[in-house]
């Protein structure tokens, strides 16, 4: 995993997570998607982490598949491709929960139970895009190119883009981006729903919103992404419980006396480990 994400672990629980294949543009290969899905499994059940920023080393975020294997696709090896990245040759089998290995490339960042910021800068293309579709927010530089470009080799957005892009543009949008594979910038993402906020300095932006984030209430902040995620499945009623249920549990709990405590008292707070 250490040879294609270098971690970096902040004292206030700040996890930094960077695609280290610059000279590929971060290309998606067998060893990065193991890596991407090994990150996600053990920031998945870390209580000592409080946020997470995903960046790409060198010129670009990511630059989707690997162009080696899209000459073995050319070759006929499509199957075998796209099988080795979902761990096994039926795509429909699932192995990750609701997702086959590929899809949770870009699925477990909605699973890791802290907010999850991407960092876009360079390029963001196919499943480089997906990877920071998957992000809870996204801060994107102006001059990023983006672009859903699996129909340039007659193939459909299977990383999860289905799901998160229904999420964030009208279907009108996505459907034109997913037919013409166009390319498109930062600032036209922050237009269409894509990017969260336009920065000169994606990755600076995103370590000090994570920093801040990690200032917060770390029982608040997971109770607040549970919900969050569940306001894309439940009712109205299911997610009124669901908000009773989680406020009912912060109340009166250590870390929520101690944010009360912090303001009254004007200082910094001094939170424990989540519940």
């Amino acid at each position: 995993m250490a040879e294609r994400i270098e971690w970096t672990r902040h004292p206030d629980g700040v996890v930094q997570l960077q695609l280290a294949r610059a000279d590929k543009m971060n290309a998606l290969d067998p060893a990065m998607f193991d890596a991407l899905i090994e990150a996600g499994e053990a920031l998945r059940g870390d209580a000592a982490v409080r946020a997470v920023v995903i960046s790409g080393q060198g010129k670009a975020f990511c630059a989707g598949l690997d162009m080696a294997s899209f000459e073995r696709m050319g070759q006929g090896a499509a199957s075998a491709v796209l099988g080795a990245a979902a761990g096994g040759t039926d795509l429909s089998a699932r192995t990750h929960g609701i997702s086959n290995a590929a899809q949770y490339v870009a699925m477990a960042w909605r699973e890791v139970p802290v907010p999850v910021i991407a960092a876009v800068h360079g390029v963001a293309f196919g499943g480089g895009l997906q990877v920071a579709l998957g992000a809870d927010i996204r801060i994107v530089a102006p001059d990023t190119r983006l672009s859903v470009m699996e129909i340039k080799w007659g193939l459909v957005p299977d990383m999860g883009g289905m799901v998160l892009m229904r999420e964030l543009a009208r279907s009108d949008v996505v459907r034109e981006l997913t037919f013409t594979g166009r390319i498109f910038s930062g600032e036209e993402a922050l237009q269409l729903g894509f990017a969260t906020r336009l920065a000169a300095d994606p990755l600076a932006e995103a370590l000090q919103m994570a920093h801040g984030i990690a200032g917060k209430s770390p029982d608040a902040i997971r109770a607040g992404k549970r919900l969050l995620n569940a306001a894309l499945s439940h009712s109205a009623a299911e997610l009124l419980i669901a908000e009773s249920v989680e406020q009912q549990a912060l109340i009166g709990s250590a870390n929520q006396k101690e944010a009360v405590r912090a303001n009254i008292e004007r200082r910094p707070p001094r939170f424990g480990s989540p519940a």
